[in-house]
């Protein structure tokens, strides 16, 4: 039955009938950990609820209900701006799909006196025209041609706001290199609570204000110019956060070209430092003339990378990767990027081992991407170089170090102890870096895309969009293709309102790991916005359809084959362990009052209740972090600790409909969950704390013409798949697998595991180390596909982030009651406050003190005493 706005009385008749059925949505709310881990504990929150039935109080001729809805609570939680809402089905009545959206506080909207709600940032516009990481609850995007605006989102741009800026106009020609004066916003970059926009070479910022966050009005009145007599050719993001900030680089031109300026944002306050901090790029490497186009700042191990173009002197220019460490302040050359394109001789990929022969045309480097999971390094403009592995930083081993002479050779040894402005030469393997000949050199990249969970997205200067996954070396086309027309033909056929023949793509960018488009869309003569789903599997299956079939003569007449790629025909995960040991997710649930009314149906007061008993939930979890244990590790334990004993006396009021108020509050519906079990597929991300492993199983359905079998010595030996699998880790210095094969069945049992060589002294949750595993199926990348009900879905690459170190959900609390108890043993008596507090007791000062502590996760509720190590 369709159900949406075109079919209204469709849609109303099926809420009736799924409330009829038994149909009740649960919806789970996720909290995003803040960035200040200093100011806010980090912990990954969630609270699970039951929607309420409520009816509306329209007049209509039925005797119980024409409209009706379902309504929970939206919690909001200090430290979190970016809330994620899960909706589902309990499994009742009829099918409803899952549905998924972000609710997000906008710190940049202002309440007027006459109720009506304005930005801080600049005035909205109604005329049409034309963010960073997943911490921030707005995005921005400038770029729209001369004209001081941005596009500003609260919700990833399912809808969106054009803002004209209250920004000054200033022309900076004086002292910047920069041919005309122009209104449009270049770079606009959006992060927790801070926007920055870059205009004329100037930099502004505007903060906005999140008591939720800060705790106190840190927003800006108005858009905040910085680096004054400076000139800015562009704003570099920074996707990842590191040490409670985040980070935004701005390149410089004119007087400080060759340094860069690396801002940091904590709390709202934005400063900026100037690097490297003794002298320019261009000195140090030894040139007279070099322009930094592009930076990356690689926050874990606080370490710049720098595109640095160079010119020698017979003013030939070529590009350098220079790396800077801002610990030890000196500066590494990685690699000389070629002159001119290799040749590929019809080959995906080719090494750069420096023997290989080249084409007369130049590589253009214009921009980095790096992904500190899987350590791949990008390089790209008319070309696509991709580097796997570290690159060298403080501890690889240097051939040639030179002094503050520069020119005086000095012994060989590592950098890590070179003195404060030595140049270390690196001893880089130009073997590292892959050239990716599917890309053209015909093409030049505009910008990449990357999902951090193993793919990347490219759009080039001709508007085309390109297709990288992990595990292969292969570039693939997804627009224009062959798939895109058969795709775009289906959607004509639905008469779809995303697709129109006249439009044009305004950015490309990820989302909960699916590929978005926001695209302008011409229709009668009428433009508009959209943002529409990048059907990537549904085009990768598209084009392999239209390439691998046959026609075959059979009986006097043609058939249609096709040949099947994927080397396997099902692949399942099994054995997972419970996830919450990994994930770290603390969950709550929370279910309505019961309402004692025969149709079930609640109103505006049992609805209140729900919502302040979800509020006094969560304000209880925010009160157990403290560093002492109550008797029992649990934080409802408090709630319902005095009213135990009464709970069947309440539940006899609710049976005979005498409760206070028509409501029933049923005390075992509100509590924290510990044992969720795992469901068939690898979680989001895992944390591995010293030492431990994560585990599960593999069974792998093979085509049947891929079996083999052999003979030996005259005997027939079980047929074998000729399936494999292969692993990659990002860090193989800190992690390691052990795959076990049991042929008969075709399972694999993977074990990934800490080597316990990479970890920090950091608290629960602080300092973590970024790193993944793939585990994927050989020849499978591109060719195997699972029907779901929520489309088509690729497999055989299956990518798991990783997070090492003490993770978060863990402390220690000291044990009020156990010491209580052994003082009195020990001291045969016990002398308490004079005014006594059950939460902090006093001990008598001559006695001899016995202080005790547990070791407690909050995650799992596991408890025990700390012994000391």
């Amino acid at each position: 039955m369709p159900v949406g706005p075109s079919y209204p009385q469709f849609s109303e008749a099926l809420v009736r009938k799924g409330h009829l059925t038994g149909l009740k949505p649960m919806v789970l709310v996720s909290f995003q950990s803040p960035v200040n881990f200093y100011h806010w504990k980090i912990e990954q929150l969630q609270i699970q609820m039951e929607a309420a039935p409520f009816r509306s109080k329209e007049l209509c001729n039925a005797e119980e209900v024409c409209v009706m809805s379902w309504y929970t609570p939206m919690p909001i939680k200090n430290g979190s701006v970016v809330m994620r809402v899960d909706v589902s089905s309990n499994g009742l009545g009829p099918f409803i799909p899952n549905k998924s959206f972000r609710v997000n506080i906008n710190g940049f909207l202002e309440r007027q006196q006459d109720n009506t709600l304005r930005f801080t940032v600049g005035n909205e516009v109604s005329r049409p025209g034309c963010g960073e990481g997943e911490k921030a609850p707005v995005l921005i995007l400038g770029g729209i041609p001369e004209e001081k605006s941005i596009l500003l989102t609260d919700t990833n741009f399912k809808d969106f706001f054009l803002v004209e800026l209250s920004i000054d106009n200033c022309w900076v020609g004086s002292f910047c290199p920069q041919a005309s004066f122009t209104a449009t916003i270049y770079d606009a970059i959006a992060t927790e609570s801070t926007l920055f926009i870059r205009q004329n070479q100037l930099v502004y910022y505007f903060t906005g204000t999140y008591i939720t966050l800060h705790e106190s009005n840190h927003g800006s009145e108005k858009w905040v110019h910085v680096l004054d007599n400076e000139c800015v050719k562009k704003l570099c993001p920074v996707h990842f956060h590191s040490n409670g900030s985040e980070y935004i680089i701005a390149l410089t031109a004119g007087k400080h070209e060759g340094y860069v300026y690396l801002g940091t944002i904590t709390d709202g306050r934005v400063s900026f430092e100037l690097l490297p901090r003794q002298r320019s790029v261009c000195d140090a490497i030894k040139v007279v003339n070099c322009s930094i186009t592009w930076a990356v700042f690689v926050a874990g191990h606080y370490n710049l990378l720098l595109l640095v173009e160079t010119e020698d002197a017979s003013t030939r220019k070529y590009f350098q990767v220079v790396s800077y460490d801002l610990v030890r302040d000196y500066l590494v050359i990685l690699y000389t990027v070629p002159e001119f394109i290799p040749d590929a001789q019809g080959l995906e990929f080719l090494n750069i081992l420096g023997t290989e022969s080249y084409t007369n045309i130049s590589m253009v480097p214009k921009g980095m991407s790096y992904n500190p999971y899987n350590n791949w390094l990008f390089i790209w403009g008319n070309f696509l170089l991709m580097r796997y592995g570290g690159w060298a930083d403080s501890a690889s081993p240097a051939p040639l170090e030179w002094g503050p002479s520069w020119g005086t050779d000095v012994p060989q040894g590592p950098c890590l102890g070179a003195p404060t402005s030595y140049l270390c030469p690196s001893s880089y393997n130009n073997q590292n870096f892959i050239y990716l000949a599917d890309f053209p050199k015909e093409l030049s990249i505009k910008y990449l895309v990357n999902s951090f969970h193993g793919e990347v997205a490219i759009v080039t200067e001709t508007e085309e969009i390109w297709y990288l996954l992990e595990g292969s070396y292969r570039v693939n086309q997804l627009f224009p293709s062959k798939g895109w027309e058969v795709y775009i033909s289906l959607q004509v056929m639905h008469q779809s309102s995303l697709y129109a023949p006249n439009e044009t793509m305004v950015t490309l960018f990820y989302e909960d790991s699916k590929l978005y488009q926001l695209v302008y869309l011409i229709d009668n003569q009428q433009g508009r916005l959209v943002k529409r789903l990048v059907p990537v599997e549904q085009l990768l299956m598209y084009q392999q359809l239209s390439n691998s079939y046959h026609l075959k003569p059979q009986g006097g007449h043609l058939t249609l084959s096709f040949t099947e790629f994927c080397p396997f025909m099902v692949l399942r995960l099994r054995d997972l362990p419970n996830p919450q040991t990994y994930t770290r997710q603390e969950r709550y649930r929370a279910q309505p009052p019961r309402v004692l009314e025969p149709s079930g149906f609640h109103n505006e007061i049992s609805l209140a209740v729900y919502q302040g008993l979800v509020y006094y939930l969560l304000w209880l979890h925010s009160v157990y972090d403290k560093p002492y244990a109550d008797p029992v590790h649990d934080p409802t334990w408090r709630w319902w600790k005095d009213r135990r004993q009464d709970q069947d006396y309440y539940f006899y009021l609710a049976s005979n409909w005498r409760s206070a108020g028509k409501v029933h509050i049923d005390m075992t519906s509100y509590e924290k969950i510990y044992d969720l079990k795992a469901e068939y597929e690898l979680p989001e991300r895992i944390f591995l704390d010293k030492g431990t492993s994560y585990s599960f199983s593999i069974f792998l359905t093979a085509q049947g013409h891929l079996f083999k079998s052999e003979i030996r010595h005259g005997v027939s030996v079980q047929p074998q798949s000729r399936a494999k699998l292969a692993v990659v880790l990002g860090d193989p210095g800190c992690i390691k697998v052990v795959m076990k094969k049991e042929v008969l069945i075709n399972r694999y049992l993977v074990t990934l595991s800490d080597k316990r060589s990479c970890f920090d002294q950091g608290i629960s949750g602080h300092h973590l180390r970024k790193t993944s595993m793939l585990v994927k199926v050989v020849g499978s990348a591109w060719h195997c596909f699972q029907n779901t009900l929520q489309g088509p879905r690729m497999q055989g690459n299956l990518m798991i982030p990783v997070l090492i170190g003490c993770p978060p959900g863990k402390r220690l609390a000291f044990d009020i009651t156990y010491t209580l108890e052994y003082s009195r043993l020990q001291n045969k008596h016990y002398f308490d406050c004079a005014q006594v507090d059950r939460e902090m007791p006093c001990f008598f000062f001559r006695d001899i003190f016995y202080p005790f502590f547990l070791i407690q996760d909050l995650v799992t509720g596991d408890s025990g005493s700390f012994q000391g190590r």
